[in-house]
């Protein structure tokens, strides 16, 4: 048997084992990193560690680590009573804001994980806090920060329209960006309703006067904020009664220092370029040393598990990637000589990889492996572009990413299980399912 295709099958045993004992899948990805990678292959451990995501590491550690300083100090709430305040009661808007603020953030030109670092956790905080099924409104930000991924100026169309020009191939990068956009609002809108948009819609379906109860009795009282306050009923935070919505409203010395912090986060990310999980643990480091009594209870809400689980399997795949799994799959699609079988299976190899693996690295290896063929003239380039360049990102709503695995450890404790296997099977179908879509709407009606 092969090395390329004992590494497959190892990966395919540990979702078997993880899915039927309660095993951690990314100590079951470290067990068999090493039994792949230095008893088979012959690596040498800082070969292996070079796979390590030690850039994804940091970041899921700071993010989840900054932001449960602003739990404990009360922030996420008070951004929570702007939001509502902002939207007037109507909570069915926050996921379309969240939606479309990570498609102007990534649009302008900031890297997809970047965007969701920022939003996710308010995002999820506002989930938790008006019973909005967490895994829609996670996705609604994947989805928004993929929808302005390919702008012109953004990065993954930056990498994109490198790529084709330099295979003298015609360049189209409006038609990219359009293409992804409204690639991404369509599942946007599916995910809204699947996940319970339509109720939520009809909670809020009053514009003027006093707003609906989303907490019934015995509700509110056993749901509760980030803060450690109980979530008050939408129409006390949209009206309310001064003496119910000032404790949350006020802005103490902890918040403004959070919401400088948060700020600083934002533009050291999107302005600057700056590392986004250096720059979280330096202002969570700030914060700490200003509050030294939110550092411990902060500490015990990064969501080490998931952390495991990201790292191990990551690390998996990047021996993978040194044993030639990868190469060997994309060259033995390439080489059929069907163009119109070679763009749906490049399609469905960048959507499956992408998962485990970066989108950013992958849009420069699978794009070009389509080139010569596209070079005949039988196929739209630009079809079999923007649906490779689609199916390749769509699939960052896997957990083993690191858009997927921010929502992931950002939801509530209590839900973080729930979450993670709804991704799985969100992410596995549309793996399935989207680069399948892509193909008939970008590339089947451009073939001559």
């Amino acid at each position: 048997m092969s090395v390329e295709i004992l590494s497959i099958l190892l990966l395919i045993g540990m979702f078997v084992v993880a899915t039927i004992q309660p095993i951690n899948m990314g100590a079951l990805a470290f067990a068999c990193t090493f039994l792949l990678g230095t008893l088979i292959i012959g690596m040498k451990a800082n070969d292996i560690f070079a796979g390590f995501p030690s850039d994804l590491f940091l970041t899921l550690v700071a993010v989840t680590y900054l932001f449960a300083i602003a739990q404990i100090n009360g922030t996420i709430d008070w951004l929570v009573e702007c939001a509502v305040r902002l939207v007037r009661g109507h909570v069915a808007w926050i996921p379309w804001v969240m939606f479309l603020v990570a498609a102007v953030i990534t649009g302008f030109g900031a890297l997809g994980p970047a965007a969701v670092a920022i939003l996710a956790p308010v995002a999820l905080s506002f989930a938790v806090q008006y019973r909005i099924h967490p895994v829609m409104m996670g996705l609604m930000v994947i989805h928004g920060a993929q929808a302005g991924g390919f702008s012109p100026i953004s990065v993954y169309g930056g990498i994109t329209n490198q790529i084709v020009a330099k295979a003298g191939l015609p360049l189209a990068p409006t038609s990219l960006f359009l293409s992804s956009f409204f690639f991404n609002l369509a599942i946007a809108v599916l995910v809204f309703f699947v996940f319970g948009g339509a109720r939520v819609m009809k909670q809020q379906s009053v514009l003027f006067g006093p707003l609906p109860e989303l907490h019934p009795e015995g509700v509110s009282a056993s749901i509760r904020g980030h803060g450690g306050t109980p979530a008050k009923p939408i129409r006390e935070h949209a009206y309310g009664t001064a003496a119910d919505t000032a404790a949350t409203f006020r802005l103490t010395s902890e918040r403004i220092s959070t919401l400088i912090g948060l700020t600083a986060l934002g533009i050291g990310a999107l302005v600057f370029k700056f590392n986004v999980g250096l720059v979280a643990m330096t202002v969570a480091v700030a914060l700490a040393l200003l509050s030294p009594k939110t550092q411990k209870a902060a500490i015990d809400k990064v969501s080490w598990s998931t952390v495991l689980l990201i790292a191990g399997i990551i690390t998996y795949v990047g021996v993978m990637e040194k044993a030639g799994t990868v190469d060997y799959v994309a060259q033995g699609i390439s080489s059929l000589g069907m163009p119109l079988l070679v763009a749906l299976l490049l399609c469905f190899t960048g959507a499956i990889v992408s998962a485990f693996a970066s989108s950013t690295a992958l849009l420069g290896a699978i794009i070009p492996l389509a080139v010569p063929f596209l070079l005949q003239g039988h196929i739209s380039a630009v079809g079999v572009v923007a649906a490779i360049a689609i199916s390749t990102t769509i699939v960052d709503t896997s957990p083993f990413s690191t858009n997927g695995a921010l929502v992931v450890a950002n939801a509530p404790d209590d839900k973080r299980e729930k979450v993670l296997r709804q991704l799985l099977i969100y992410s596995a179908l549309i793996a399935i399912i989207g680069p399948l879509v892509a193909w008939l709407v970008f590339v089947v009606p451009g073939f001559v």
